[in-house]
């Protein structure tokens, strides 16, 4: 007999919700085998910087920037002495460069006069750091630093959203639903995985739910019309 979907099975405990979110895992892990982080990097100091550059812009357009940035400059003392037009001008391409160079030196300025040049590993150290919020800090904690964190970017909350694993709209709020929902050990790799449907499957504007291989398990195909007949 089909599963039916979530929508249909009426009001879900915190227990049943969790298995749900377990068994679309499993399904999006077979789906995007491998998915990691967007953005190229390869130290914390580096994730931090794209983090900062991709507000407002795409990933691969920031990999695009990074590649030269990278090669020139290797430590935080090179990113807070930089010349700031000059820095201005080789980030252009991001968008907002302006507010991002400022962002970038004054990041690179307090680690090397307050955590001895090393991107501080801790949630509460990071959030002190100019322009870095949440979303940035807890991607950075868990791609850079193996941590158990949920870093809600558009993809992460647009899917929790259609999924019912948060009714909230607040980034902040968004977090601390997920994070009651999904094991430490998965929760990077969860983030990994909505960003991937998010951007293949899940759009923003016209979600393909027909090809989606959770569908089943998602109530928004019925709350949206679509056809169940249609999907997987």
């Amino acid at each position: 007999m089909p599963r039916q979907p979530a929508k249909a099975r009426g009001r879900e405990s915190p227990e049943e919700k969790r298995r749900r979110v377990l068994e679309a895992l499993r399904m999006l892990v077979r789906t995007y085998p491998g998915v990691t982080l967007a953005l190229n990097f390869t130290t914390p100091l580096e994730l931090l910087i794209a983090l900062i550059l991709a507000a407002q812009c795409t990933d691969e357009r920031v990999n695009q920037v990074t590649a030269s940035l990278f090669r020139k400059y290797r430590a935080p003392q090179d990113w807070a002495s930089a010349d700031r037009t000059v820095l201005e001008g080789e980030i252009r391409s991001t968008g907002f460069y302006r507010n991002k160079a400022k962002a970038i030196q004054g990041c690179c300025q307090e680690i090397v006069a307050r955590f001895e040049g090393k991107v501080p590993r801790a949630l509460e150290d990071l959030l002190t750091l100019p322009g870095v919020g949440r979303k940035t800090a807890n991607i950075l904690r868990g791609n850079a630093y193996g941590q158990a964190a949920i870093g809600v970017d558009t993809h992460v909350a647009r899917l929790a959203e259609r999924l019912e694993l948060s009714p909230e709209t607040d980034p902040d709020k968004i977090e601390l639903d997920l994070n009651a929902l999904i094991p430490d050990k998965e929760k990077v790799r969860f983030c990994h995985l909505l960003q991937a449907h998010g951007r293949g499957i899940c759009l923003a504007r016209k979600p393909n739910c027909p090809a989606c291989p959770i569908n089943r398990l998602c109530p928004y195909p019925v709350a949206a019309g679509v056809p169940l007949a249609l999907a997987r």
